[in-house]
């Protein structure tokens, strides 16, 4: 009779070799006691024993579980919902293409699939010599700088498959890669131990601001100027109706279209700035509840 296999995992999964085992309950128990109840301690954990072999394996599940006291069910199930955690080995570089609306509209798209080309790999697959992991992730979180690519979390803006292409090779090459903006780039496996909550002694890891593109529009919204580029923005006057009631500068200096008499068209302030008691579409029929407050 032939043995019929369902791909389940070997139980029970085998244990760290006694040093390892040893190391990493010293770093979970500092973990752990950062937390008023050890189950909180579970997201850390899995971004520490994913430090310790670049995925979570059986291995550290059961780890998991039994310095928290949880079954392993309870442990693969926060394991498996969220991508940050690997469930096979990976690269020692993960590059996430973002490619998710804008940064598709803006190349990523077209980046994501330069880079399956010359790299010879799939979403989530990883290279012959284990330096790259690509995958295509929803969203980076700086659609400022699409289209967007980042290295073990750190971003690199405003990429071309031309700048994606020679990343990587340089990376493959172990030569040095510099991020955008953040701190230097580290293996997976040394992002996963600083995820986990141990500190990050990279150079500037720790220092730097929101980009330029980011502040733009805080800056107009106080009625400052941006610090580069041309226009209203870099002139110094305000082109926008700061909510303490002050006016604008004239539209023509601005730069702005006027209206026949040369004024301003109504900047249509929100209704946060200057409530209305009617649609401009609609006089007749004020705004407002059509009930007083407890009415039914």
């Amino acid at each position: 009779m032939t043995d019929v296999s369902l791909g389940m995992p070997q139980l029970p999964a085998p244990d760290y070799p006694a040093e390892v085992r040893a190391r990493l309950e010293a770093d979970a128990k500092e973990i752990i006691a950062r937390y008023p109840g050890s189950r909180s301690a579970l997201l850390p954990l899995l971004h520490l024993v994913q430090s310790e072999e670049g995925h979570v394996t059986p291995t550290g599940v059961r780890f998991c579980a039994e310095v928290l006291d949880l079954n392993t069910a309870e442990v693969s199930a926060v394991a498996t919902f969220y991508s940050m955690y690997r469930r096979k080995p990976s690269g020692d570089y993960q590059v996430g293409v973002c490619t998710n609306t804008l940064c598709a509209v803006m190349g990523g798209d077209a980046i994501f699939e330069a880079l399956q080309e010359h790299l010879g790999v799939g979403n989530q697959e990883t290279t012959g010599d284990g330096k790259i992991t690509l995958e295509h992730i929803e969203c980076n979180a700086a659609c400022d700088f699409a289209p967007v690519v980042m290295v073990n979390w750190e971003f690199f803006d405003n990429q071309t498959p031309d700048s994606a292409r020679k990343m990587v090779d340089d990376l493959r090459a172990g030569r040095e890669v510099r991020p955008t903006r953040g701190a230097p780039l580290c293996t997976f496996k040394k992002t996963a131990r600083i995820l986990a909550g141990f500190p990050d002694e990279r150079p500037g890891a720790a220092e730097g601001e929101a980009g330029e593109a980011s502040l733009i529009g805080l800056r107009l919204a106080r009625g400052e100027a941006a610090r580069s580029g041309t226009g209203p923005a870099a002139t110094g006057r305000k082109v926008v109706s700061p909510r303490g009631g002050e006016e604008l500068p004239a539209a023509a200096e601005q730069g702005q279209p006027t209206t026949e008499t040369g004024e301003a068209p109504d900047p249509h302030p929100s209704s946060h700035d200057a409530p209305r008691k009617t649609a401009a579409s609609d006089p007749d029929n004020p705004t407002g509840p059509v009930s007083k407050e407890g009415d039914r």
